[in-house]
């Protein structure tokens, strides 16, 4: 059975403004994510959130930035199958991906942990987003000489069974700790008596979804008609979302149960409140859906303004992500220096709202350095460490 669209589309001629697009959203939402961590630190939520003490307006922004992180992922394993397809195919590929995921991880514990912590040397390094990124991509670098078909399945059985490790430990003495708080299991990882390293994203479901992302790259390939390319997102999206709530309904595997409560948003913020770390089969199934809706959604529309403005933040994402990361740490210091510590031990905004407004700013007041530095990477292709960033 198909589902039809709403009207035919032509073949891809060149880079789909849409990949860019969703990535400057999900850029977006990973800036109100960081303004919450900066300026409303008093106000933690866990993982999964305890739906009883996080208000509706607060479990909603965290909720956003839960597409941030599978997105990216995703997204990368499809640009690296496109940089596959626009150079000489899988040796360049794999080449690129040993070595900007090297550049990553090199990077998490340098640049983006000190933008963290100001702390120098460091007593914590905290293994975030970029480094399960660049890990991801060593692991792509070895996965790519899989047959597309074995390199898809293995994915989705990664995404699927890691669920099924979830009640493995392994005790701080065993010579497993620190591989299993590496692949799966969130914890700490004691290197001396002065530094600590915590494993924040553990890898394993992110090699699913950065496998799955290059699997996928074929749909985009160059000649690829337009509506067959949107007619399996449709598909792929939708499946996937039904596949959540089904899932869901059934109040087991991978989640902790939901519970129905007097009122309906409580009632949504239990059925939604799912884990991010390490992302669960159900995490998985509703943000790389929503994903891939996304990206057909903005294809379809990618002769908007707006969709252009938002490709500008999707196309220097890791110079945005050092960029924000430090102005933020900086608007924080001048802040407790002029206001004090008003939060307990923390300077923070009183309301959600806040935390929005200054995430709307920091937006606009970032936009020309973004696409000043997104026109530099175009024009000046001779500088070859730009492509890193």
């Amino acid at each position: 059975m198909t589902i039809a669209l709403p009207r035919s589309a032509p073949l891809t001629t060149g880079r789909l403004l849409s990949i860019d697009a969703l990535r400057g959203l999900v850029i977006l939402f990973m800036l109100l994510d960081h303004v919450r961590e900066t300026f409303l630190l008093h106000r933690q939520v866990s993982d999964p959130m305890d739906i009883a003490s996080t208000e509706p307006a607060l479990f909603f922004s965290r909720t956003l930035a839960h597409l941030c992180a599978p997105v990216f992922v995703l997204l990368t394993g499809l640009s690296a199958w496109l940089y596959g397809e626009k150079y000489a195919g899988r040796t360049d590929v794999s080449a690129f991906l040993f070595k900007r995921g090297l550049f990553l991880v090199v990077l998490e514990f340098t640049l983006v942990n000190f933008a963290w912590t100001f702390q120098l040397p460091p007593s914590v390094i905290y293994l975030q987003v970029i480094w399960a990124i660049g890990l991801s991509m060593i692991a792509l670098a070895l996965l790519v000489w899989l047959p597309r078909a074995v390199l898809l399945a293995l994915s989705v059985a990664i995404i699927a069974g890691h669920n099924l490790l979830d009640a493995v430990h392994f005790p701080v003495e065993s010579a497993m700790h620190v591989p299993w708080a590496i692949l799966h299991d969130r914890g700490w990882i004691e290197i001396s008596e002065t530094l600590r390293l915590r494993t924040s994203y553990p890898l394993l479901p992110w090699i699913g979804v950065i496998g799955l992302g290059y699997a996928l790259g074929p749909w985009f390939a160059r000649g690829m008609d337009a509506a067959v390319r949107q007619q399996r997102l449709l598909v792929a999206g939708v499946g996937g979302l039904l596949g959540f709530v089904g899932l869901r309904l059934l109040n087991g595997y991978g989640e902790k149960p939901w519970t129905v409560s007097d009122s309906l948003v409580q009632t949504l913020m239990s059925f939604f409140n799912i884990t991010k770390y390490p992302p669960s089969l159900l995490f998985l199934a509703l943000t790389v859906s929503l994903g891939l809706l996304l990206l057909l959604a903005f294809e379809r529309v990618q002769d908007r303004r707006w969709i252009r403005w938002l490709t500008v933040f999707g196309s220097a994402p890791m110079f945005f992500y050092l960029l924000h990361l430090y102005v933020l740490k900086v608007l924080y210091l001048i802040a407790v220096a002029l206001f004090g510590l008003n939060q307990g031990s923390y300077f923070g905004f009183s309301t959600v709202a806040a935390v929005w407004l200054a995430a709307v700013v920091l937006a606009v007041v970032l936009f020309p350095a973004v696409r000043w530095f997104s026109a530099l990477k175009s024009r000046r292709r001779d500088i070859s460490w730009l492509k890193y960033l």
